[in-house]
């Protein structure tokens, strides 16, 4: 594992991307933030934190990304989420006691600003209005926890890979005229991954969804002909991209 430590340096300014969770923190939070932030240098496939450490530390994403993955009873690992550039990821509590319960694993190399608990806690008694975002933040992270689980398990795997591929659509989804390609290609590995079904499953779920015309591939690039019939048939309601995303 490649990792360096030293105080961060670099600027955060918003990079306006819609999906970033971060994305209602004002200028001057984030500021604040990087004042109190070091920056850690992580090699791609090397993990940032492992499930049952001690959750004492948040993380923000300078550069790269980051999949938060768990273990199934089965010794399958389950890609939950997918944080890039401008994302914070962690858990926070006021338990001491508070250990991860995921794992978090970087997919390239990237820089993070790793955040204390410790040095967080003495600046949000300074800020109200830093507490605040950190507790929409929490909440929102919440609610996707809470959206994401509803789609995978209520609607059977064609309503959690329908579901899985709108938020593709709102994280990385590019649009072309009618159709909204994918700008990061997705094996049905990573997919399978992603919904808790087998690659074969996959397979056989996108080649129907090619037959009703409602995705195609290009060129490896997943492609997305009819987002409202996707949205049929999970049942979608529509939330808001920092919600809906992987």
């Amino acid at each position: 594992m490649q990792k360096h430590i030293q105080k961060c340096s670099i600027n955060l300014v918003h990079n306006g991307v819609s999906t970033s969770n971060t994305a209602h923190f004002s200028e001057k939070s984030l500021l604040k933030l990087k004042d109190i932030m070091t920056t850690v240098k992580m090699a791609a496939d090397t993990p940032i934190f492992l499930e049952g450490e001690k959750a004492d530390k948040l993380y923000y994403i300078l550069s790269g990304s980051v999949k938060l993955t768990k273990p199934s009873a089965d010794g399958r690992d389950y890609d939950l989420f997918y944080y890039r550039e401008g994302d914070m990821l962690g858990e926070y509590s006021f338990s001491v006691q508070t250990q991860f319960g995921f794992t978090a694993i970087a997919q390239e190399a990237c820089e993070l600003g790793v955040i204390s608990k410790h040095d967080l806690e003495l600046l949000l008694w300074q800020d109200h209005d830093l507490a605040l975002e950190i507790l929409k933040w929490l909440a929102d992270m919440h609610t996707c926890t809470q959206y994401k689980m509803r789609d995978l398990l209520l609607y059977g795997k064609d309503g959690a890979l329908a579901s899985t591929l709108i938020r593709m659509a709102n994280s990385y989804g590019e649009e072309q005229g009618s159709k909204i390609v994918m700008t990061k290609k997705f094996t049905n590995t990573e997919i399978a991954n992603l919904i808790g079904a087998t690659r074969e499953t996959v397979n056989r779920l996108l080649s129907h969804l090619r037959k009703e015309q409602i995705v195609d591939n290009a060129q490896g690039h997943l492609v997305i002909l009819d987002m409202k019939r996707l949205q049929n048939i999970c049942h979608c309601e529509g939330c808001p991209k920092e919600i809906c995303r992987l």
